[in-house]
């Protein structure tokens, strides 16, 4: 890069001061200010535009990665509950056969438990619903209730009556 001291910078001051002259220096000095402004903003803008598609670039590999990882985690379970149904239809296989042994009858058990108990509803002391702020916006408006108070100026443009133009 162009090393810019402040000896140079003086430099090229002096010399734009005697090609240009007094009178126009200063326009030019904006100009250039100006045009500088707009270059250092366009390459902030590519940079972010850079930035912005490499990070989108990051999103779709991980996105990938992690539909990759799903798709594996699916197969691995769908072979263990294969394996698991497998498994269980032999053992019960054995049960199907043999009903000499009723099943136990748990009616009498969860009847001794009885029913759970819940406490007693207690009304609030205060009717939350008389409050004004908890009656919704849009009833007030329909019912034409006041929301804000009006300065004389502001009634006076409000309720004027409306003239005929010609």
């Amino acid at each position: 890069m162009i090393d810019l001291g402040i000896s140079k910078l003086a430099l090229i001051g002096v010399v734009a001061l005697v090609v240009i002259g007094p009178e126009k220096l200063p326009r030019v000095a904006r100009t250039v200010g100006a045009l500088l402004g707009k270059a250092q903003r366009y390459v902030a803008e590519v940079k972010a535009e850079v930035n912005r598609t490499i990070e989108l670039e990051e999103l779709k590999r991980m996105k990938e990665s992690v539909e990759k990882t799903a798709r594996e985690v699916e197969t691995q379970v769908s072979a263990t509950a294969a394996d698991f149904e497998r498994e269980w239809s032999q053992v019960t296989a054995g049960l199907e056969g043999s009903a000499a042994s009723p099943a136990p009858d748990y009616s009498a058990d969860l009847a001794a438990i009885g029913s759970p108990v819940y406490p007693e509803y207690k009304r609030p002391k205060k009717n939350f619903r008389l409050k004004r702020q908890a009656v919704p916006q849009w009833y007030k408006a329909r019912a034409g209730v006041r929301r804000h108070a009006l300065s004389g100026a502001a009634r006076v443009a409000r309720y004027r009556p409306r003239t005929l133009s010609r």
